[in-house]
C-alpha cells in the first residue's frame, strides 16, 4: 500500500503584519490580498508579485472586516467606524519583498460611518446594480445602533438606513445589547445579506439576511413586505425558520456563492450545516439543518470556495481541516500557524482575467511579471488564511475534483 505523501507547507507567506490577522480577503479578479489586524492595519497585497501595494493604519480598533467593492475598499474597525476608501491603482516594485516599506500609499477616505462594533460582527455587503440606469449601489448589513441583538441594513454610498432593528418585531420588550431575560438568542454573531427570489411575485426578488447568534442559533430574516421599500421597528420582516445547532456561540458563518449552503463553527465540536431552500420546506426542516461531530473542539473561521465543493475550517489549534461541503468528508489538514487560526479566504474560482488587465495600469518594464494561465488556474486554488502569529500564509490547494 503506498504510503501516504507527506503534509503540505504554505506556498507563500506573508509578514506584513505585527498583531494577530483578524480578517483576509481576495479581490473579484485575484489581483489583490487584502488583510487587517487586531491594531487596525490594513494591507493590500498584490499576488502577481506578493509585494505590499498599500499599507495604513485605517482604524484605531482591530478589524473586523475588510472588502473590495466598486473601486474602493470598505473597512469596518472595533472603533465602531465603518470607512469607505478609494482603491489606490496597483502597481508592481520590481524590488522589495512582502514586508512592508516605508513610503507605501495611504489610501483616500471617501466617507465614513457610525456603527455598533460591539459583537465583533463583520458586515455583509451585497452589491446592487439598477438595471434601468446601470448605476452601482449597494445594501450593507451591520448589527443595530443601539440593540446588538437586531441587525439595520443601509443603502451605499448614500449612507441611508433603509431597515431598522431587524428581529425586534414580536418581541415583548427590548433587550441591552441582546443581554435582556426576553432576548433569548443575545448577540448577532455574523449575518449575510442576499436576495432570493421572491415566492409570490416572479417579477420581483427577496432580500434576505441569515443571522447567527450568541446562543448557538441561526434564524433566516425575510422582507416580506412588498407594498414599502424601508421600515422601522423590524416591521416587515418575519422569521422564515430558525436552527440551534450549536451549544457554544456561533464563531463563524459561511454562506455558498449561490446561497443555497451555509456552514457555522463554534467553540464546541460541531459543524453546522443548513440547506437554506429545504429549510423552508416544513417537511424538510429537520434534515435540512444537522450538526456534523468533527474530532477536533474549537473553530474560529470558516469560509466556502465559490464552486461550493470544498469548505475550510480554521482552528483555535491553528490547523486549517478542508471538507467536502455536501457531505462534510474531511479532505486533508492544513498545518502551520501555532495557535488561532482566526480568518479564511478562498480565492475567487470564477476570476475575472479579461477584465483584470482593464483595471491595472502596467509599463513594459513589468513584463515579466506577467502570468502563464497555468500561474493565473493555480492563483484561483489559492487560501489565504490569518493567524493569531502576526502571519497570512496562502496554499495552492489541489484540484479536489480532479483527483475523486
Amino acid at each position: 500500500m503506498p504510503s501516504q505523501p507527506p503534509p503540505p507547507s504554505p506556498t507563500h507567506l506573508l509578514r506584513s503584519h505585527a498583531a494577530p490577522v483578524n480578517a483576509v480577503h481576495f479581490s473579484d479578479d485575484n489581483e489583490r490580498l487584502y488583510s487587517g489586524d487586531a491594531s487596525g492595519l490594513v494591507v493590500v497585497t498584490s499576488t502577481r508579485t506578493l509585494r505590499a501595494l498599500a499599507s495604513w493604519k485605517a482604524h484605531v480598533d482591530g478589524i473586523l472586516g475588510v472588502q473590495e467593492w466598486n473601486e474602493q475598499i470598505l473597512t469596518h474597525g472595533r472603533d465602531n467606524k465603518l470607512h469607505v476608501w478609494e482603491r489606490i491603482q496597483d502597481s508592481y516594485p520590481m524590488l522589495g519583498d512582502s514586508a512592508v516599506g516605508l513610503d507605501l500609499p495611504t489610501p483616500k477616505l471617501c466617507y465614513s460611518m457610525d456603527v455598533n462594533a460591539l459583537n465583533y460582527c463583520r458586515f455583509s455587503l451585497l452589491p446592487v446594480t439598477d438595471e434601468s440606469t446601470s448605476k452601482q449601489s449597494a445594501l450593507i448589513a451591520l448589527p443595530n445602533l443601539v440593540e446588538s441583538s437586531l441587525a439595520d441594513i443601509w443603502q451605499l454610498p448614500e449612507r441611508q438606513r433603509l431597515h431598522a432593528a431587524i428581529g425586534k418585531a414580536g418581541a415583548t420588550s427590548a433587550a441591552v445589547d441582546g443581554r435582556g431575560p426576553n432576548s433569548i438568542e443575545g448577540i448577532i454573531m455574523s449575518m449575510h445579506l442576499f436576495l432570493m427570489p421572491h415566492p409570490h411575485l416572479s417579477e420581483r426578488s427577496q432580500l434576505r439576511l441569515m443571522c447567527a447568534y450568541e446562543n448557538g442559533s441561526v434564524t433566516m430574516w425575510a422582507n416580506t413586505r412588498t407594498d414599502k421599500e424601508t421600515s422601522v421597528e423590524g416591521v416587515g420582516w418575519d422569521s422564515l425558520w430558525s436552527a440551534k445547532l450549536h451549544v457554544e456561540s456561533v464563531m463563524a458563518m459561511a454562506v455558498s456563492k449561490d446561497n443555497r449552503i451555509a456552514l457555522t463553527v463554534s467553540a464546541d465540536h460541531l459543524i453546522g450545516q443548513y440547506d437554506i431552500q429545504a429549510a423552508e420546506n416544513l417537511e424538510l426542516k429537520d434534515t435540512a439543518c444537522k450538526p456534523h461531530r468533527t474530532k477536533v473542539p474549537g473553530n474560529g473561521a470558516v469560509a466556502i470556495r465559490d464552486d461550493g465543493k470544498v469548505c475550510a475550517v480554521g482552528g483555535w489549534d491553528g490547523k486549517i481541516r478542508l471538507y467536502s461541503v455536501k457531505t462534510l468528508k474531511p479532505l486533508g489538514t492544513l498545518d502551520y500557524h501555532k495557535k488561532n487560526c482566526q480568518s479564511l479566504a478562498f480565492a475567487r474560482s470564477s476570476s475575472l482575467r479579461s477584465g483584470a488587465a482593464g483595471t491595472t495600469s502596467r509599463s513594459a518594464e513589468d513584463s515579466e511579471d506577467e502570468m502563464t494561465d497555468e500561474e493565473k488556474e493555480e492563483r484561483c486554488r489559492w487560501l489565504a488564511a490569518g493567524g493569531y502569529d502576526h502571519r497570512v500564509s496562502i496554499w495552492a490547494l489541489i484540484d479536489f475534483q480532479s483527483k475523486s
